[in-house]
């Protein structure tokens, strides 16, 4: 499965810091809103629980200030995606409610907030960090 995501942030540096810096391994999962919202964050998801926050899931935004923001994002686990597929059979989801994706001649729109769609739609959601097709 090749999904296709447009992150905010280099997450390959975010991975790295955070990695070094709590020192458990970080990945990048996707970029969203945790909700209905329209401000999408890049989410990263360690196998652990911060000893600080409890949380596994984090997100990473810039806020109305042009600030660095970082969130508990753990509400992503289990969060679905609708997902369209483009002729070369990668998928692509929209980030938030404002976010329509055009692909080919195929829409998706809505984010985690609702499903809007102009072709078959595949759903994923997410667990422990990876996406899962929805059976």
């Amino acid at each position: 499965m090749n999904i296709k995501h447009k992150p905010i942030f280099k997450t390959d540096t975010v991975v790295e810091h955070y990695s070094k810096k709590d020192g458990v391994p970080v990945k990048y999962v996707c970029t969203s809103a945790l909700s209905g919202e329209a401000q999408a964050m890049d989410i990263f998801y360690r196998d652990t629980p911060h000893p600080e926050f409890g949380n596994r899931y984090f997100g990473m935004f810039i806020d109305t200030q042009d600030r660095v923001m970082i969130t508990n994002a753990d509400v992503i686990e289990g969060a679905e995606f609708a997902m369209i597929q483009d002729g070369k059979g990668n998928l692509h989801y929209s980030a938030h409610r404002h976010d329509c994706k055009i692909i080919g001649d195929k829409m998706i729109d809505g984010g985690r907030a609702y499903i809007r769609s102009s072709g078959d739609v595949v759903l994923y959601k997410i667990h422990d960090g990876l996406f899962v097709e929805v059976q």
